[in-house]
């Protein structure tokens, strides 16, 4: 238990608080007086948890009893396939393109099959540009490809085309064996992709009924894709339960990660930090960025709230890479507007390093370099820029992981999954709906000719009849 205890994630909020060289931070009281409201959150989320609606996190336990049936069957096609190629959109994409840039190799693909343990290389088409999507059918050869298709509802316009483009090639390419190429991850009882599945006999895996895709990566969704492309899915699904029990076991500000982070960013965003910017300091995390973006993005930009009052609430997510936008973005940060606040995520040690040679005839300019690794280098940007940012009264924290490792990215996907549901409790808002996103899918049904929509096409198109541009 003590290595478990050591091989926690550790938030780091120095530069959140008051201090000689920051005035503008918080003091201890301040977040102290939020206890209350705090508990109340806690309170009304553990309710639902019992009763069964905080899924992601309800849901583990059953997700680790069905590890032995999503392991087996990825260990029986990964000897099978040469390709693995995620057909979906949103969270269902997002999810596990995070989890295996961070786990697996970064060039993961580009190695050959020993070096992956004969595993398949791995592609998520996370959207529709026609060209890219012809170019991978151009590069793949469907008779040794697996796809995964997502799609709870199989109303997903983008994936579902997808999938008719991706059947229709591999009824051409493998005929009467084209559904061994198909395997669909969706609802248990309804949905479009169901009854498809079911008649043409495809392999399939459920999306438990109260998840949303944003929340789903330790579900099927992502756990299929890890398993097959050889991440430890156990060790992932522990670290996440480690951090569950944590914040649901755990009263206090200073106690629960959750309610800390929560608590950070009411306070902040009381403050007119509207932006939130999500700034991992290894490669590996830099598609769960990408991911983070669309939780906090779609869980609380909402403009009612459950009272149905209007009140527009929600930081908008920015993504960021240290050390590499340290020469695009963070003059933005430390001389810009006030408005946002900046989470660091730091690998405390990384897998691999790389020493820097001394070579003692270059100018010293260079030669102060030698001997130290790319990994001291690495820290020390970021510590420079996060002292750099007290200096000009900016406030970030940090989120340290003991090593990027399976562990740790378990844990970190259920710290800010459940931050994110705190702060939806701190706003009075639903942070499991996503209303402002359904407007656009109706208008794209009506577009594409769906019927039922044909109101909603002639209002698109009325609205178009005027329009303002400039052709040179």
């Amino acid at each position: 238990m003590e290595d478990r205890v050591r091989a926690r994630i550790t938030i780091d909020f120095t530069g959140m608080m008051e201090s000689l060289q920051n005035q503008n931070g918080f003091s201890e009281a301040k977040l102290q007086s939020l206890q209350k409201v705090l508990d109340e959150a806690q309170t009304a989320l553990l309710i639902r948890w019992k009763a069964g609606e905080i899924d992601f996190s309800k849901l583990l336990v059953s997700m680790k009893n069905q590890l032995s049936e999503i392991s087996e069957y990825a260990n029986a096609v990964s000897s099978k396939f040469d390709n693995f190629v995620v057909l979906g959109i949103g969270g269902s994409a997002l999810g596990p393109l995070a989890v295996h840039q961070a786990l697996n190799h970064y060039y993961y693909n580009e190695l050959p099959p020993e070096k992956r343990g004969h595993r398949p290389r791995f592609y998520v088409m996370d959207n529709i540009d026609p060209v890219r999507f012809s170019e991978l059918l151009q590069m793949l050869d469907p008779s040794k490809t697996l796809f995964n298709v997502i799609s709870k509802s199989g109303n997903t316009s983008e994936t579902m085309a997808q999938f008719l483009i991706v059947r229709d090639t591999l009824r051409r390419v493998c005929g009467d064996s084209y559904a061994e190429h198909i395997v669909v991850t969706t609802d248990k009882e309804k949905g479009n992709l169901l009854p498809i599945a079911l008649t043409e006999g495809y392999q399939r895996f459920v999306i438990p009924a109260g998840i949303g895709g944003r929340f789903s990566e330790l579900t099927p969704v992502g756990l299929l894709a890890a398993a097959i492309c050889g991440i430890d899915v156990h060790r992932l699904l522990e670290g996440a339960l480690e951090m569950d029990q944590w914040i649901r076991e755990t009263q206090g500000v200073f106690s629960n990660p959750a309610q800390l982070r929560a608590a950070l960013a009411l306070l902040s965003w009381q403050k007119g930090k509207n932006i939130s910017v999500f700034m991992p300091y290894a490669d590996g995390l830099k598609t769960m960025a990408d991911w983070y973006a669309q939780l906090w993005a779609e869980s609380l930009g909402k403009r009612y709230d459950r009272q149905g009052r209007v009140v527009h609430v929600g930081q908008t997510p920015v993504k960021a890479l240290g050390v590499t936008d340290q020469h695009s973005q963070v003059q933005l940060y430390a001389e810009g507007p006030d408005d946002k606040v900046i989470t660091f995520v730091v690998v405390e040690k990384f897998k691999e390093t790389q020493e820097i040679p001394i070579d003692m005839k270059l100018p010293e300019d260079i030669r102060f370099l030698g001997g130290k690794t790319l990994d001291e280098l690495l820290w020390a940007e970021q510590k420079a820029t996060e002292y750099a940012l007290t200096l000009a009264g900016r406030q970030h924290q940090k989120i340290l992981l003991p090593r990027l490792d399976a562990y740790s990215v378990g844990q970190l996907l259920l710290l800010l999954e459940w931050e994110t549901a705190y702060m939806g409790e701190l706003l009075n808002i639903n942070a499991f709906d996503q209303p402002g996103v359904e407007e656009g899918k109706n208008g794209t049904y009506a577009l594409m000719g769906r019927n039922g929509y044909e109101a909603k096409k002639h209002e698109i198109e009325e609205y178009g009849k005027t329009r303002y541009s400039l052709n040179g």
